[in-house]
């Protein structure tokens, strides 16, 4: 009996149960279902094209609330193969069993646990095999919503690879308002647009101070990438791209990710 005015606990084993083995396949289903009814339509396509074809590792940028419509598009064998990072929450665990049944490999980890370790496997995969290539958010698992962290830079700079800004976006779409990143999920048959922007070389030594300029670079890219194609293609939103309490502010604590690895 619980004590009085105290809540019943939740049946543990029951939600451990869903999560594990009802929730991933489930959403395997729902997610082919719809990403089968897609419709792309890429601009700038052949910057993209062009570094798979090179011998140096492409590492994709993008904000988080719009993972939806990326996971489908970068699945396409025709897109090479990819890396991305995913976290060891419950959710994390159901997100990685949908990535990798979509060919992605995954590394576990996030700001808030394990990042720097699965940083660093992803950084190895690339020096390892330099036709694998990579995705990462840049405002990472926890936000804030559209401020770039440095991790993403620590990853173009050791794998010696090429960052890559991507936007996406559709009118046709719902927008959980209740997520820190507001996702967007396409809704059946809906026509996604995809804007490939500049690569950016990352040198390899960087000093803080020029980490910082790169930082704010790939953020305004990507922030105003997602303001003209939005307005073009008519996608609306009532909140800002940048959470309110992130615009013109610096990178959270847990966002630099420190990787001890060799140069």
């Amino acid at each position: 009996m619980t004590p009085s005015g105290a809540a019943p606990k939740r049946n543990r084993p029951v939600r451990k149960f869903i999560v594990r083995w009802m929730a991933p396949p489930l959403a395997r289903w729902v997610y082919r279902s719809l990403g089968s009814s897609w419709h792309y339509v890429t601009e700038h396509e052949h910057r993209l094209t062009d570094l798979l074809k090179g011998d140096r590792p492409v590492v994709g940028a993008f904000l988080h609330a719009r993972t939806f419509q990326l996971l489908h598009y970068f699945s396409r064998p025709s897109r090479g193969r990819w890396m991305l990072m995913c976290s060891k929450s419950s959710d994390g665990d159901v997100m990685t069993s949908l990535e990798e049944s979509l060919g992605y490999r995954v590394a576990r980890g996030s700001s808030g646990s394990g990042g720097a370790r699965a940083l660093a496997e992803m950084i190895r995969a690339q020096r390892e095999d330099r036709q694998l290539h990579s995705c990462l958010a840049v405002d990472g698992s926890r936000g804030p919503r559209g401020i770039a962290q440095l991790g993403i830079l620590t990853l173009a700079r050791k794998a010696n690879g090429i960052l890559l800004p991507v936007a996406a976006s559709t009118p046709k779409c719902w927008v959980n308002q209740r997520s820190w990143d507001r996702t967007v999920i396409p809704k059946l048959g809906a026509e996604i647009h995809i804007l490939i922007g500049e690569p950016m070389d990352i040198p390899l030594q960087l000093s803080e101070a020029q980490a910082e300029d790169l930082r704010l670079d790939l953020q305004q890219r990507l922030l105003a990438m997602h303001v003209d194609l939005d307005a073009r293609i008519g996608f609306k939103d009532t909140q800002p791209l940048v959470a309110p309490q992130g615009i013109g502010a610096t990178p959270p604590q847990n966002a630099t990710v420190t990787v001890t690895m060799s140069p």
